[in-house]
């Protein structure tokens, strides 16, 4: 009964990892569609193949006791396959960014992942012929395979860590904005209330500008019509005395 639940267990935890260690397909196939890495980092993927390394040694009959962790084996050896296929993936298609040119990304690639097969290598030997017991060599494989797994499961963080540090200020300026806004809504009708009291007595200084001029034009209407006037000729008046004399 317990080797048949420890079975259902590792079968579940080696669907669980074939789930993990399969998601970056879609990301490598738009890669390949698009002939660029469009700037995402490889990290994660050799941090990936470092914890497929350990676990598969881990679960080999010179660290564990014969076949009893064989369920690690094939998972993990699955996953190194992967991990290997996404690094040569990224080192073939990899583009320049606004940091980097093409050589120069490639180039940290295999720094990368050179001395993970090292360590890998180092840590293999290390087991097999410093320690002669299954107990201590699962100690030291185990210990530094925990390491490799918090480090994977981490290496996202190199992505994101702009917006680690971007998301606190984010926040703070929404606050500020939230805070001030309302002031502002607050204070603009008291400011329209003054420019409205400003604007009064410029209006009422345009009416009186305006009332003021029409005495003035009302002057030279008057003028103009006494100068026509003036310049009528002048009608011979004939009055009744005069008429008599002639008769």
């Amino acid at each position: 009964m317990e080797e048949k639940f420890r079975l259902a267990v590792g079968v579940m935890g080696n669907a669980a990892s074939m789930l993990l260690y399969a998601a970056p397909m879609l990301t490598f196939s738009r890669v390949i569609r698009k002939k660029s890495t469009e700037g995402f980092s490889c990290v994660p993927y050799i941090l990936a193949l470092f914890n497929c390394s350990l676990y598969t040694w881990y679960g080999l009959p010179v660290v564990s006791y014969k076949w009893e962790n064989f369920p690690v084996v094939t998972i993990n050896g699955l996953g190194i396959l992967l991990e290997i296929s996404f690094i040569l993936i990224y080192f073939y298609f990899a583009s320049a960014d606004g940091k980097a040119t093409v050589i120069e990304l490639q180039k940290k690639v295999a720094m990368l992942t050179i001395p993970v097969i090292l360590v890998s290598c180092l840590i293999a030997i290390l087991s097999a012929f410093v320690f002669h017991d299954h107990r201590h060599r699962k100690a030291l494989v185990g210990s530094v395979g925990l390491v490799a797994s918090v480090a994977m499961y981490g290496s996202p963080l190199v992505a994101v860590s702009p917006n680690l540090v971007g998301s606190p200020l984010g926040v703070l300026q929404l606050v500020l904005y939230c805070i001030y806004r309302k002031r502002r809504t607050m204070e603009q009708p008291q400011k329209w209330d003054l420019e409205n009291d400003c604007n009064k007595p410029m209006q009422h200084m345009k009416v009186t500008d305006e009332n003021e001029d029409k005495p003035i034009q009302y002057l030279k209407a008057n003028e103009e019509k006494e100068d026509d006037k003036a310049k009528q000729p002048m009608q011979p008046v004939v009055t009744n005395d005069a008429m008599n004399g002639k008769k």
